[in-house]
């Protein structure tokens, strides 16, 4: 029986014991600070790429209420952002949701967190790639103002390759580690957020200078929720999508191991991140809305011909002079997220080699670099493969993934918010701060991504789910969603044959966390 410290002290006036079974994996401590983990969380989230791919699909589902929308995204994404900010402190491990619900619920359970975890950045990685590369041309066109070079993005045998040269050089930046990451993001960052920001400004003087055709007057009725058209139906869908364009705050989490000043500032960088995303993505909506409107035609939002609103919007907001600094801003935005979001599956990866839940293969760090280096290289490899095949099979690939991303993302999002709820069990009578911060909030969290989970599970199976595409009769968002789920429970009991240790839990335990006071 482990000892247990007095339970009367704060949490600010105590710390906790580290776990005896957590493995030090060689990566480079202390090569990031708080700035940069909020700098490469909000890379990872991506806010101008991620506005472009998903502003459209959103509005499509629930009109002018999409800032209703982004307001009730984050409330589960806070509320499981403070789960993940409690656990990190307990269990700074790089594995994050993989190994705290090993720790919570068990290897299985564990196991299939972290394929969870995995395969949605997968899915993202790909979709970033996909929109950069799309950019990349459009930028070109602009550039050289030939319409020729734009629609070489829709020739699948450029655009494809294309795609594969941008996770190569992804890749490669990631692979040689914190150092080099940290500093290209900066650049990228600032860029990006500088263009949306006088992207807002144009469009909503532009919509009140009474100029533009398409343009509605703002309303405060925008940011209620309960006037969402369509039902419970409607709502879920459009919070599928709004957490796909959350995603990603938890890179500053799966730093951990390489994070400088405590272990309280990834779960810091985590919150501020999530704030400041919300800002941008409310002040985004507002602008599009009021500019563009929700018509069917032309500029309207819900136009279903334009798949990336920014393409679109960039001209007629900013000029066709200012107009490519947009297209360059979302072509930073999906490079700079492309590079960071290596850092979660590869340290994922990494962290489940080294207790033994995949081949040992994945454990190799460089040793100069020091950094995931076998798990980032497959990484790439897997997200090119997935990109080529889901370009072939799929018209609207992009959409597609989106939607079947947000699936992926409720799901282990949940349930490393429940793990945090079990895991801290015995915390939970402390005080009243323990209560909310480690059960309810979790709790409630979880439930609500749980409960759209459910219900977005149901709403695959219809095969015209999404755009509608099929592939042998099976709509191709279940296919990728559910498809790849179960791909992972396969794998996971052809793994347990391999290492039984594992999955014995005799490596990564099972326990609950030893909080003692700080000496005075």
């Amino acid at each position: 029986m482990r000892h247990r410290g007095d339970r009367h002290h704060r949490v600010g006036e105590s710390h906790y014991l580290p776990e005896s079974d957590l493995k030090d994996k060689g990566l480079n401590r202390n090569s990031i600070g708080l700035l940069g983990s909020v700098v490469v969380a909000i890379s990872t989230v991506a806010p101008v790429y991620t506005l472009t791919g998903a502003l459209g699909p959103t509005v499509n589902k629930v009109g002018t209420q999409a800032p209703a929308i982004f307001l009730v995204g984050f409330i589960p994404m806070l509320l499981v952002a403070f789960a993940y900010r409690e656990l990190s402190k307990a269990v700074p491990d790089a594995g994050t949701s993989f190994t705290w619900t090993v720790k919570a619920f068990g290897p299985r359970v564990g196991w299939m967190c972290g394929w969870g975890l995995v395969m949605a950045t997968v899915i993202v990685l790909s979709n970033l790639a996909g929109i950069g590369t799309s950019f990349f041309y459009l930028a070109l066109g602009e550039a050289f103002n030939s319409d020729w070079v734009k629609e070489l993005d829709d020739d699948k045998l450029v655009h494809v390759p294309t795609c594969l040269v941008f996770i190569a050089i992804a890749t490669a930046i990631s692979y040689r580690g914190m150092t080099v990451t940290k500093r290209v993001q900066y650049v990228l960052v600032a860029l990006q957020l500088a263009v949306l920001a006088l992207f807002v400004v144009m469009a909503i003087t532009k919509a009140t200078g009474g100029d533009v055709p398409t343009s509605i007057p703002f309303s405060w009725s925008w940011f209620n929720p309960f006037e969402i058209d369509g039902g419970f139906t409607a709502l879920t869908a459009g919070l599928s999508l709004s957490i796909f364009m959350y995603w990603g705050w938890d890179t500053a989490l799966s730093i951990n191991e390489e994070t400088a000043g405590g272990p309280k500032v990834p779960g810091r960088a985590a919150i501020i991140s999530v704030l400041f995303i919300v800002v941008a993505y409310l002040m985004t909506g507002v602008a599009t809305l009021m500019y563009a409107g929700t018509g069917t035609t032309g500029l309207g939002l819900n136009n279903d011909e334009d798949d990336n609103i920014f393409a679109k919007l960039a001209d007629p907001v900013m000029g066709s002079g200012l107009g490519i600094l947009m297209f360059v801003a979302v072509l930073a935005s999906s490079v700079a997220s492309l590079q960071t979001t290596f850092i979660p599956v590869a340290r994922t990866l990494l962290s489940m080699s080294a207790y033994e839940a995949v081949p040992k293969v994945f454990s190799r760090v460089h040793p100069t670099f020091r950094t995931p280096g076998f798990a980032t290289v497959s990484a790439g490899v897997a997200t090119g493969a997935f990109y080529t095949i889901m370009t072939i099979l799929s018209e609207n690939v992009l959409t597609d993934t989106i939607y079947a991303l947000g699936l992926m993302i409720c799901f282990y999002y949940s349930l490393t918010a429940f793990s945090c709820v079990w895991y801290f069990r015995k915390d939970l009578s402390r005080s009243l701060h323990e209560a909310m911060i480690k059960g309810v909030m979790p709790a409630l969290g979880g439930l609500m991504l749980g409960a759209i989970f459910i219900k977005t599970l149901v709403d695959v199976a219809d095969p015209d789910y999404g755009d509608g595409n099929r592939v042998a009769g099976v709509g191709s968002v279940f296919i990728i969603g559910v498809g790849l789920l179960v791909l992972g429970a396969v794998l996971m009991e052809v793994q347990r044959f391999r290492s039984p240790a594992f999955f014995r839990g005799e490596i990564l335990k099972r326990d609950t966390p030893v909080l003692v006071p700080d000496a005075d």
